[in-house]
């Protein structure tokens, strides 16, 4: 991979290039690098299309990726040229939402990775992990067959002095059979919510009646419960950052948003004319 791109080497299209002479170690952003037809590209555009390249581009050679920078910018340049000759509504339009969006993007990316106040890192711990409600594990075993009579038959065997785990070998169906039906420990939100409820509504020991979910019905034992334990702060900091950094943005957008002069035009607008590519050409 020695150039960027080879989408004008046999196109013959004419581009007028003067290379201007240049230090041997040129560090003005503002040194023109080259021209084409008028249109001066400098060591700035060079370095500015370097930050925004794939990974894979930057491991290149300093003096291959020196020129190939330039040379896709000559290329650029030239095609966008010809193209402003004769720009179409749709073009222009697109254009101008390109242009719109880049600038929001970069503002986006500015607010995201600026640099957090540890103390907001600190306090979001801490409302979360060390003041926030403590959250509850449980232990659970389950058979789960096809039936509520089935379901039912379990329970009145549970009665006894049937053993759980060896019952759930013999008859359950699904895949914790095998291992006497344990689910492990796990918090809230990891099952249905029918067979989150049945574990919470348990006492510890104690086993349910049938309860049904879209896997079948169940018949489930609380083996155990705990409260978990709060991870350590750097555990969870990245998770953290994210989260603030994805509020400063929200947070952001909104302060814009409603700080704008907005005016919505009261015209009446049929909205499959969303779908009309057809106006742009009007």
């Amino acid at each position: 991979m020695g150039k960027f791109s080879t989408l004008l080497r046999a196109t013959g299209l004419a581009v007028t290039v003067a290379m201007p002479a240049m230090p041997a170690l040129a560090q003005d952003a503002k040194t023109v690098m080259a021209t084409v037809n008028g249109t001066d590209i400098t060591l700035g555009h060079m370095i500015a299309l370097q930050e925004r390249l794939p990974e894979q581009y930057k491991q290149l050679e300093d003096a291959v990726l020196f020129e190939g920078i330039l040379d896709q910018l000559i290329q650029q340049t030239a095609l966008s040229q010809e193209m402003e000759k004769d720009l179409s509504g749709a073009i222009e339009l697109s254009k101008e939402n390109e242009i719109r969006a880049f600038l929001a993007g970069e503002l986006l990316a500015k607010i995201g990775t600026a640099d957090l106040d540890e103390s907001a890192i600190q306090d979001a711990y801490k409302a979360r992990y060390a003041e926030g409600e403590p959250e509850t594990e449980f232990s659970a075993s389950h058979i789960l067959v096809e039936t509520e009579e089935e379901a039912k038959e379990l329970v009145t065997l549970l009665e006894g002095d049937v053993d759980f785990a060896e019952l759930a070998k013999e008859k359950s169906t699904g895949p914790s059979g095998p291992s006497g039906g344990s689910l492990g420990w796990f918090g809230k939100g990891a099952m249905v919510p029918e067979f989150e409820q049945a574990v919470v509504a348990l006492e510890d020991g104690a086993v349910s009646e049938p309860v049904q979910t879209q896997f079948g019905w169940h018949v489930i034992k609380r083996n155990e419960s705990r409260i978990k334990e709060a991870p350590a702060l750097d555990d969870v900091r990245d998770e953290i950052e994210r989260e603030l950094r994805a509020k400063a943005i929200d947070d952001e957008i909104n302060r814009l948003t409603d700080a704008a002069d907005v005016t919505r035009a009261e015209v009446a607008v049929d909205p499959t004319a969303i779908r009309n590519v057809g106006l742009l050409s009007k």
